[in-house]
């Protein structure tokens, strides 16, 4: 194993080029979801043009897009763990290339089978990608800066849709149309996937470098020497024998929930309620990943100076100031506050939920599954979060249909509510097992 100084500083210089490749990479895949929550007026207008009511073509919209939530889920849990298998960098590079071309098929048809056909194709492939990326990152960090690195990692999904929608709505203001919207994804998509494939390394053993340690205390320390094959399988009765990943899993499903709710339907609410053009929506609604990557940073620094039960405190933390705000956002009507106030809760929203979000399928993936299951624990707490944002396509469709955006957002914070619940459950169960460790908090 190479070993000195000199090997030091290489290894360094090379986990910067991995950092990047995975930051560039999963930021890229965000043009290839944005473009849908962009697009949606544009869509809606498409297909009002074919002689469908705009009520009914919100509600098919929405289905559209909780059918790819739908396959986004299932892949993550039933294929995610293939990174365990076969390698992360397969799996993010599948990922990326197949999110281009289904991109890409979007554009060739303006009816509803083309667009279901497509938008659950992107999902799908795109199912695999952040499992490669902790698998990936698991071979090239050692556990002990698992925290930062992961919460760095995590801010690429959040810059990417504020870009994605940044870029998105200045075309839109210079005439594009929704089909040069996903062109432009596209070609971002295939852009980084080339770079990916020529400069992305699955292990840093591969190079000579020493294997990245992982955390002591994994599901799977006992285990991580065993066999070299791996079966899932054998990985599933550890992860499942645990209450605390259990919580996690809750946790992912609650809030991504909101999450997703707020990804698909800002433009359409900053549109229809605070009186925004669609570009317009296009650009304000990127204050929820723009906020949400400086909260994610911020939370991944705290939680590691917070001890063990720092990650639960500020989920719990979070996610009942979350549900407070959406009250706010439901009391407060947009033409009673005016546009600034309105935009500035949603920031608020995404302050409080995305920085103890980031930790669901990253920092605790890795902590429950190690090297060995880090893939299959990202992919099945993503995966049930996933299940949960189907809600936030045709069911916040329905609502906003039914009862209007107070609806939605009454809805949301009951959820959030809950969430709060769930998370002061896992500190409980963290501090238990702190105690039982002799581990202090």
């Amino acid at each position: 194993m190479t070993s000195g100084p000199v090997a030091e500083r290489g290894l360094i210089a090379r986990q910067w080029v991995i950092g990047l490749m995975l930051f560039g990479g999963y930021a890229a895949c965000y043009f290839g979801r944005a473009n849908f929550s962009v697009a949606m007026p544009l869509l809606v207008e498409e297909l009002r043009r074919q002689g469908m009511a705009a009520d009914e073509a919100v509600v098919r919209l929405g289905g559209i897009y909780s059918l790819g939530v739908l396959a986004y889920a299932l892949g993550k849990m039933l294929l995610g763990g293939l990174g365990d298998v076969w390698g992360g960098r397969r799996s993010f590079l599948l990922a990326l290339g197949g999110a281009a071309v289904f991109t890409l098929a979007f554009t060739l048809g303006g009816g509803l089978p083309l667009f279901t056909l497509a938008w659950v194709g992107n999902r799908l492939t795109q199912s695999v990608g952040w499992a490669g990326l902790i698998k990936v990152t698991g071979r090239w960090f050692d556990f002990r800066t698992h925290g930062t690195v992961i919460a760095v990692l995590s801010v690429s999904y959040l810059v990417g849709d504020a870009l994605a929608r940044q870029s998105m709505g200045a075309l839109l203001a210079h005439g594009a149309n929704w089909q040069t919207l996903f062109r432009f994804a596209a070609l971002v998509l295939g852009g980084m996937f080339l770079l990916n494939f020529a400069l992305l390394r699955e292990s840093r053993t591969e190079l000579g470098y020493a294997p990245a340690h992982s955390n002591p205390t994994n599901l799977y320390a006992d285990t991580a020497s065993a066999a070299s094959s791996v079966r899932l399988k054998d990985l599933l009765g550890p992860l499942w024998r645990s209450r605390a990943f259990k919580l996690v899993c809750l946790l992912s499903f609650g809030c991504t929930v909101v999450r997703e709710a707020f990804n698909v339907w800002m433009p359409v609410f900053l549109k229809e309620s605070a009186g925004y053009d669609a570009a317009s929506a296009a650009t304000f609604s990127a204050v929820f990943p723009a906020v949400g990557a400086v909260s994610v940073l911020l939370t991944g620094w705290a939680g590691d100076r917070l001890g063990v039960n720092g990650r639960p405190t500020l989920l719990f933390c979070g996610l009942a100031a979350t549900a407070m705000t959406l009250l706010a956002l439901m009391a407060f009507e947009p033409a009673r506050i005016g546009q600034p106030a309105t935009v500035a809760l949603i920031g608020l929203v995404a302050f409080c939920l995305l920085g103890p979000y980031s930790y669901l399928g990253g920092a605790f993936a890795l902590d429950f599954g190690g090297a060995r299951a880090g893939a299959l624990a990202s992919g099945l707490i993503d995966g049930i979060g996933y299940l949960g944002g189907t809600l936030a396509g045709s069911g916040v469709a329905h609502l906003a249909v039914a009862y209007g955006w107070r609806g939605v957002f009454m809805g949301l914070a009951a959820v959030a509510t809950a969430s709060a619940m769930a998370a002061g459950g896992l500190y409980a169960t963290q501090k238990r097992v702190g105690r039982s460790s002799g581990v202090g908090s």
